[in-house]
């Protein structure tokens, strides 16, 4: 096949294909159904903690109003996913132009390295509560908090925003089959006829400088509280004291753990099993919104009774 007529068929060519569960194609209708709950748990436990910190005036706090934020930012990712996800498994919808997949990515990428900067606000947060506990009025103001969820929303956006346009530049030849039920902009630029070096680089340079200086800095906030916590001579308030970590690390883990093996996967991972890849994909999406609310309804007090209150009275 000659140079011209890969030209030809990337113009006529103007779809990708999303994938289902490879060799579960004939359950995908049964597989819909858990899936479908998830979305529904995810979307109903964040909209829940929303609805509870809006319309109650204790918890208008920073802590919960950087809750409100991750709540928000899980939101977010579940409606952006479910169109694409319910249409393959439900009725079997495989194609997406090339504009809706370059959106998708965009509004993906941008929500998850958003919930990034969250979770490292909200780690900032718990520094300020146990480390300076007397400056925690004066530090975290609602004026401060704004200007924390503008500048993280300011970076995911402009980190973000050329990637649509870098990958919109190439022809797409071959087979345009995606792995996964969604777009993501490392398995789309691999479709391109193109050299994608300036790709590969740039988003490398995106995820380094959001979720690895995201996960250091939270690092370290931790050993700065580790150290402050064992410091305090009660032991009762040393517990008390992580206890308040507890939820955050949890979501922490829930987020960067399946982000991380999905990004080492993608790079590095080519021999392993295309299920893997799959599922991953799966847990590093639909996991962190579905989770977070259900882990900070348990182990947060505050919370979980206003929910009991809210569906028990």
């Amino acid at each position: 096949m000659t140079l011209g007529s890969l030209g030809n068929s990337s113009s006529i060519s103007s779809t990708f294909l999303l994938s289902g569960i490879p060799g579960l194609e004939h359950m995908h209708v049964w597989i819909s159904i858990p899936l479908c709950f998830m979305y529904l748990v995810s979307i109903l436990g964040n909209c829940t903690i929303l609805f509870i910190i809006k319309t109650e005036p204790s918890l208008h706090e920073p802590m919960y109003l950087f809750l409100s934020m991750l709540a928000l930012t899980d939101l977010g990712l579940s409606l952006c996913t479910l169109p694409t996800v319910l249409g393959i498994f439900w009725v079997g919808t495989r194609e997406i132009s090339h504009d809706a997949c370059f959106a998708q990515l965009f509004f993906i990428h941008c929500l998850s390295f958003l919930e990034s900067s969250v979770l490292l606000s909200m780690a900032f947060d718990r520094f300020v509560a146990i480390c300076r506990p007397l400056h925690y009025a004066s530090i975290l103001t609602n004026t401060a908090i704004g200007r924390i969820g503008l500048a993280s929303l300011g970076r995911s956006v402009v980190l973000i925003f050329p990637l649509p346009f870098m990958l919109k530049r190439f022809p797409y030849c071959g087979s345009p089959v995606l792995s996964h039920s969604y777009c993501l902009h490392q398995e789309v630029m691999k479709l391109a006829c193109a050299d994608i070096e300036a790709n590969s680089i740039y988003g490398m340079f995106v995820i380094v400088s959001t979720v690895g200086v995201d996960s250091v800095l939270i690092l370290f906030s931790y050993a700065l509280i580790l150290r402050t916590v064992l410091c305090i001579a009660s032991r009762t308030e040393r517990l008390k004291a992580l206890n308040t970590c507890v939820s955050h690390v949890c979501a922490v883990l829930l987020f960067y753990t399946p982000m991380i093996g999905l990004s080492v996967i993608h790079r590095f991972g080519q021999q392993m099993p295309h299920l893997v890849q799959v599922l991953m994909g799966f847990v590093y999406l639909l996991f962190p919104p579905l989770m977070n609310p259900i882990v900070y309804s348990v182990k947060t007090k505050q919370i979980r009774d206003r929910v009991t209150h809210a569906f028990c009275y």
